[in-house]
Parts: C-alpha cells; structure tokens; sequence
C-alpha cells in the first residue's frame, strides 16, 4: 500500500463509510510498519557473528587449539546434540571477501565480529602468530572496503586450550594473559577499528562452561563458577582499560545477555525465586563494574564469590564504560524450587505460552523493551546498543528460497519494542541482528538456523532469506 493510498484509505475510514474486502486489512498492515528512519538517522544498524561459530579453519596457519575445539572433539563430539563441531564451520576464514560483499549487497551498514584468542596467541600467550594477525587485518580492510563499520569483539567465548590446562578463567593468573591478549588486539587493529566490546555474555560462558558442564571447557561445580565469575568480572575493567589506553578515540563497551524476569504466581517464594533470578541473570557482572558490587542481598550464594576476592578488588573492578551491549532472545519465567543450588528456582513456561522458536524458546517481543527499560535505570550507563537479537526457526530452502516469514515478524515485532523504548527515552542508539548467516549453534551444532542468510553446510553456499531481504529493504530506506 503507497502513502497515497494509506491517506485515502484513513480518510474513508474517517467518514465511517464501508471499505472493500481485504483493504482494512491493508490498511492495518501498512499503518504497523516500522522504518529505519523512525530510528533517527545515527542510529546504528547491523549483523553480529562469532569467531568459533563461523570462521572454520580450526589449525590452519598456526592457528592455536581453543577451548571449544577441544570441548567438540572429545569423545567423538558426544558434548554436541548432533555431533558436529566447528572444524569447518561457515569457512569465513577462506570466504570472508564474498560474505562481505553479501553485507555490502544487503545495505548492512556495520558488522559485529569477534577475534578467535587462539589464532592471533596459539598458547595463549608469547608467541605471536602474525598469519592470525593477517587474517583479521584483512577482515578489516574489506569491510571498510564496502563500507561496513567493523565492531570487534574481544572474547566470544573460545579461549585457548593451553590457558585452559592451567585453570582457564579460574585460575587468577588469567588477569594477565587476558591484559596481554586485549593489548595485542588493540596494538594490532585499534588504528582501524573504534568500536570494540570486551566480552560477549559472561554469564553464558561461565554458567555453561564452569558451572553445569554443557558448553566449553565443560566443568561442573561451584568452586569453579565462583572462581571463574570473579575473574571474568575483574577482567572488564583489565580489558576495558588497555582498549581506552591503546585505542585512540575508542568506543569501548561490553554485552550481556538479558532476560526480563516473570514469577510464574504472586506466591512470595516465586516471587523471591523471581527476585534471585534477576540478580543471576541480569545483574551480577554488570553492578560490580558499576561500583555497585555483587547483588548478595538478593542472592546470598554469591557471597562465595568474596573469598576469591583480594584487597582492592572492588575498586579495581570498576570500569566506566563508554556503552553497554544488551542481547535479548525471550523471558525467564521463574518458579521457586528449594533444592536447586545458588538460586532455588527453575525456569517454567508461562502460563500463556504462545509461538516458540526451534531453541524452545518463548517469543516475547516485549521483553526487549523491558530489559532495555531496566537497564536505561542505571544512571552509570552512557549509551545501549542492541548487539543481538534474533531467532531460530526450522528455516527450508525451496527453489533457491527461504520463505521465513516467522523470523521477519520476530524481527519487526521486537524492533517496535526497540522503538517503544528509544520514544520513552533510553538511550539506545543501534540495534544487531543475530545473525548474518546460520552457523554452528555451539551445544546444539547446526540443526538451530539463526541467520538472515541460509548457509548449505555441504557446500557452503550461501542464500539470502526472505528475512534478509526484508532487511535489506528496510536499511535502503534513509
């Protein structure tokens, strides 16, 4: 429906005369849409990727073994739903040149990716593999190439194996390792890269990784999940430091997962239950970077955490970052049940439970809106991106095409709580798709598809989805 007919259809429907069939619905339909301008012209848009979930090439040129290498061989994969690992992966590390171009070719305007630790350290630490180096120097260059603002992400997750044989990110030592890490990253990209994010959902890799064993390195215990969230928390501050120091006129921030929390009754346990969730979920490594220190008051478990904490922690954990990367996918709907350790509660469906992605996850547009909401509430944050958001679907290519109509709602459903948030003022001034193209899934290899572009692991062709499209529409209009 054009402008013009969207005037004339408002103005029957102001007479209170009777439409054709099928025109109100027209009208409806037009008059929900959302356009990138109503955004704001600054306003920042793109797609976001993953070393390990992309790039392939797992030993090739010097590269080091990773933490997620070594999770996904062992045992004959038996850690991965379906076997598969990233060996191969999405081969960005050979085909780079052609999916930037594709960016470029969608209108996507920035690119969010991450730096693989072990390929530009093979151990971690010393010994410069400068072909790693090489590699990302080259990812750089094209996107500035098609006019792609590259957005660098320091740790998404895969650390190297050699620092995982002496403890990993429980092992205090890490402080110095990550401090030599960021600074050759910085040393290194910082003359043609401005934006940069420390970590990539410290919570994900901590709890999966070090707490109940399901992603890489595959630890179970307490010990290990108090130890390692406090040296990952810590390490804000140690990363953040050297990217403001080396990094002229850097944009530094971080991102978290976010998940709005719900008590499934007003029951007081749930309610509590609900309460404890949030501080798990939500807030624990972002309030102590904010001077606020970690939320015991409303998790008492995290009070483990002090003993690992040494004199001149909690100042030294403090970090003022530039902005804040928020990544919502669904709810949590919370449940009291006292025998589970840290938080006595359970993640339950909602008693309304609606449409669900392949991860069985709730679509719950409105969550983003909450969580940008509650996170705008805390006065030490400057600005908030959306550094991802996104959804997997049982994606089928018919005819060299994806009709994923269901991912294009998803996303137009969710950017109008984006918009709802940025007209009640929050500050949030960019939104990331996850992601480009599918990839590997971590835990659940490639079976989820959370790409706008539809990648044939056989082949590794690659098809732009009917979501891409729409993407890609929506960026041409300024």
């Amino acid at each position: 429906m054009t402008r013009e007919e969207w005037l004339k259809t408002a103005a029957v429907i102001a007479t209170g005369a009777a439409l054709p069939k099928g025109v109100l619905a027209q009208f409806l339909a037009a008059s929900d849409e959302i356009k990138r301008s109503d955004f704001g012209k600054d306003f920042v848009w793109g797609t976001a990727t993953a070393s390990y979930q992309i790039e392939g090439a797992w030993n090739e040129d010097g590269k080091g073994e990773s933490i997620w290498d070594n999770f996904t061989h062992r045992k004959g994969g038996r850690k991965i739903k379906t076997r598969e690992n990233g060996d191969t992966a999405c081969d960005f590390y050979h085909r780079y040149e052609g999916d930037i171009e594709m960016m470029r070719k969608m209108n996507i305007p920035a690119s969010r990716f991450s730096i693989s630790w072990s390929r530009i350290l093979p151990d971690g630490t010393g010994r410069v593999n400068q072909k790693g180096i090489d590699f990302y120097k080259r990812v750089i260059e094209k996107c500035h190439k098609e006019g792609i603002e590259p957005w660098v992400t320091c740790y998404h997750w895969d650390l190297p194996q050699a620092l995982q044989n002496k403890g990993g990110w429980t092992n205090r030592d890490i402080l110095g390792w990550f401090e030599e890490y960021v600074s050759l990253c910085a040393k290194s990209f910082g003359d043609s890269v401005k934006k940069w994010m420390v970590f990539n959902e410290p919570m994900a890799f901590v709890g999966g990784g070090y707490l109940i064993g399901l992603h890489a390195p595959g630890i179970f215990g307490f010990k290990s999940f108090y130890k390692a969230t406090h040296h990952v928390t810590m390490s804000h501050a140690v990363g953040g430091k050297v990217l403001k120091n080396l990094v002229k006129d850097g944009d530094i921030g971080t991102t978290y997962s976010c998940s709005p929390i719900d008590s499934v009754s007003h029951n007081a346990l749930d309610m509590r239950a609900a309460k404890q969730a949030d501080a798990f979920l939500n807030r624990m490594y972002i309030e102590p970077v904010l001077g606020m220190g970690y939320p015991t008051k409303d998790l008492p478990a995290l009070r483990h955490v002090e003993k690992y904490m040494k004199a001149d922690d909690e100042k030294n954990i403090v970090f003022d970052f530039d902005f804040i990367g928020i990544q919502n996918y669904t709810r949590t709907v919370a449940q009291y049940l006292g025998i589970v350790p840290i938080l006595n509660a359970i993640n339950v469906p909602p008693k309304k439970l609606g449409q669900v992605t392949e991860m069985n996850w709730e679509v719950y547009p409105e969550g983003i809106y909450r969580v940008l909401k509650q996170f705008a509430d805390y006065k030490q944050i400057k600005r908030l991106y959306v550094t991802e958001n996104g959804a997997a679907f049982p994606d089928v290519l018919e005819n060299n095409t994806v009709n994923d109509t269901q991912r294009t709602q998803f996303l137009k459903d969710y950017l109008k709580n984006v918009l709802k948030a940025k007209n009640e003022g929050v500050n949030v001034e960019g939104y990331f798709v996850w992601s480009f193209m599918d990839n590997f899934e971590w835990a659940e290899g490639y079976k989820p598809r959370f790409g706008l572009v539809y990648n044939d692991f056989k082949t590794q062709q690659r098809t732009i989805k009917n979501s891409g499209k729409w993407y890609s529409n929506f960026l041409a209009e300024k």
